[in-house]
């Protein structure tokens, strides 16, 4: 999976409209144009680079965005927001997105285990507890696209049953 066909597949799941999707970029300290965005939500070429129409910093900038948008501003103990981290590296880019997606949409875990389970993919919590885990934890486990893939289209299958089938 490229980066940019992570925000197409959420897109999709969630309903969210092109003007939206700037918003929700915006909120994430990203100012991007609607030339960008029709670019971003073009499919990239199977062997071109991950992050070829949207780099690293943009979609988490998006993912930040969505808990935003979803949840609001974080607030510190000084009453003044915080801003939102960028810690994604390029061994950990799915894993980040799981966890700012389950932030954002306040998922359990369990709610993960319904979108893989819909998607037909058969996951144990401890196995799912592994990849939600800090990058330094020693039974942290880096989700390959497997897991990101099918937990969105089993978020696509129960948002959009109508034809969900990405």
């Amino acid at each position: 999976m490229n980066n940019n066909d992570i925000v197409i597949r959420l897109r999709y799941a969630l309903n969210i409209k092109k003007s939206d999707l700037i918003k929700v970029f915006a909120l994430g300290g990203m100012t991007l144009d609607e030339a960008k965005v029709n670019d971003i939500l073009t499919k990239q070429e199977p062997d071109s680079k991950r992050d070829d129409k949207l780099t690293m910093q943009q979609l988490e900038g998006f993912m930040n965005g969505l808990i935003i948008s979803q949840r609001g501003q974080k607030i510190g103990a000084d009453l003044q927001p915080i801003a939102p981290t960028f810690d994604m590296a390029k061994e950990d880019i799915n894993n980040v997105v799981m966890k700012k997606l389950k932030i954002a949409m306040s998922y359990t875990s369990d709610d993960y285990m319904a979108f893989m389970a819909k998607a037909g993919i058969e996951v144990s919590n401890s196995e799912l507890s592994a990849v939600l885990r800090r990058p330094d934890h020693r039974n942290y486990k880096p989700a390959g696209d497997r897991y990101l893939r099918n937990i969105l289209k089993g978020m696509a299958m129960t948002y959009r049953p109508d034809n969900g089938k990405s």
